[in-house]
């Protein structure tokens, strides 16, 4: 089985040792226990192996066998306490961190692995969301958000806009750099969703200047400012309009109809289902003096005459009937990157609101990278490595496939990623 060399588990994890080799430690250095790059990557491994505890373990089994997976796999020479690793991440600058994401964006493209998740239009869909990564009514810090109950209760936490590469009909997708959604000293108000998104915008386009891209979202951003910030940084655009956020685009689209001046395009499947595309170009996003014109497009099926779904979305891709389809497949893959990304990340081992660690500068949103960044290596694998395919066809449950991954390694010492996946794979008569 061939995985392309740019591809394989030793060189991501090389791009990951180099970038974080380049980061300035500020210890003193007769005070420095365990080197920042061995915390920085004991700290992947433990979202890597979605296990809190493979510190503890790895040290055992390095005092049984004077070897272990964090040396061999890592490339971690001295394992640090859990404490001491905590401390280290904690006073990493995010801003170091977040460049691994275009680290790992590289080889994507250099193996064209990128090509089958352009659309129609030559580009990627990009859609984007928020997510919550911690919350405590105790532990809080000056950057973390805030929120006052009814019975006076203020409940604290960090939330990131996280933005990722999907395509309707692939399974995998391959997340971006986020924005941490945090206050900032001195601020009057607290930041919100909409100021990260466009903070995130332009991130995305200063890490990828020629990247062809058409960005997803809710409701929360068809509106003219978020809009405008979209068109100056060059990019397209596919967003949910609800009529209740958009009475007037929906009113004028409503009229044009009756006037039997929009375009509508019905399909009947095999399992007797309607599907009604309706579009319109060239309509007011709102009714304000100086609103764009945008293109609206409406989607809905129909079980005989009941309605079962019912979509709207506004962009600037110019509509016809040969791109309709693809465009409400576009429009209706956006929940891709809460489904297969945050629902993933929370639900499905990897334990993306479990507390590792609030710290006091920046160690709650390093943590949250570090598991992105863990996701991101997974997804790269299921799409690219022939041993992780293999390996994973073995278990019914994802859960169950990790389960046996850790599993094996608290035991056994593996001089590579491959080996492990091919052992637990198919299991020899005796340890490697």
């Amino acid at each position: 089985m061939h995985t392309k060399k740019h591809l394989q588990f030793r060189t991501l994890r090389k791009l990951v040792s180099k970038r974080v080799q380049n980061i300035s430690d500020s210890r003193m250095p007769g005070k420095i226990d365990h080197e920042l790059h061995d915390c920085c990557l004991s700290s992947l491994a433990m979202m890597f192996f979605q296990d809190p505890s493979i510190n503890q373990f790895q040290k055992r089994l390095h005092r049984a066998v004077h070897k272990n997976n964090l040396q061999t796999l890592f490339d971690v020479k001295s394992i640090p306490k859990e404490t001491q690793m905590r401390a280290v991440v904690d006073s990493i600058p995010s801003t170091e961190l977040e460049p691994l994401f275009a680290d790992l964006f590289k080889p994507l493209q250099r193996g064209k692995l990128l090509e089958q998740f352009t659309i129609f239009n030559g580009g990627y869909f990009v859609p984007i969301d928020a997510t919550q990564y911690f919350s405590s009514d105790k532990i809080n810090c000056s950057k973390c958000l805030h929120k006052k109950h009814r019975d006076g209760k203020i409940v604290y936490s960090h939330q990131a806009l996280a933005a990722a590469i999907v395509c309707p009909g692939m399974k995998q997708v391959f997340p971006l750099a986020p924005e941490p959604i945090q206050n900032t000293d001195g601020a009057t108000k607290q930041d919100c969703e909409i100021n990260a998104g466009k903070r995130l915008l332009k991130k995305i386009r200063s890490t990828h200047p020629k990247l062809k891209i058409t960005i997803g979202g809710d409701g929360l951003y068809s509106k003219q400012p978020f809009i405008n910030e979209l068109k100056a940084n060059n990019m397209s655009f596919i967003l949910v309009a609800k009529q209740s956020d958009h009475k007037n685009l929906h009113q004028w689209f409503a009229e044009t109809r009756a006037l039997k001046e929009t375009h509508t395009l019905k399909i009947k499947d095999f399992n007797g289902r309607d599907h009604v595309y309706e579009w319109l170009n060239d309509i007011p996003l709102n009714d304000t003096k100086n609103a764009d014109n945008v293109n609206f497009f409406q989607y809905s099926m129909f079980k005989g005459k009941k309605r079962t779904f019912r979509s709207s979305w506004v962009t600037d891709i110019q509509i016809t009937s040969k791109n309709i389809k693809e465009l409400v497949k576009c429009g209706r893959a956006r929940w891709k990157i809460e489904n297969e990304t945050f629902n993933t990340l929370k639900n499905q081992g990897y334990h993306a609101e479990h507390n590792y660690g609030h710290g006091k500068q920046y160690l709650a949103y390093n943590f949250f990278l570090m598991n992105l960044l863990a996701f991101y290596m997974h997804q790269i694998f299921q799409n690219s490595c022939k041993h992780y395919q293999n390996c994973r066809t073995e278990f019914t449950a994802y859960k169950e496939f990790w389960n046996n991954l850790r599993s094996i390694i608290r035991h056994f010492v593996f001089s590579d990623w491959e080996g492990l996946l091919d052992y637990v794979a198919d299991p020899p008569g005796a340890p490697p």
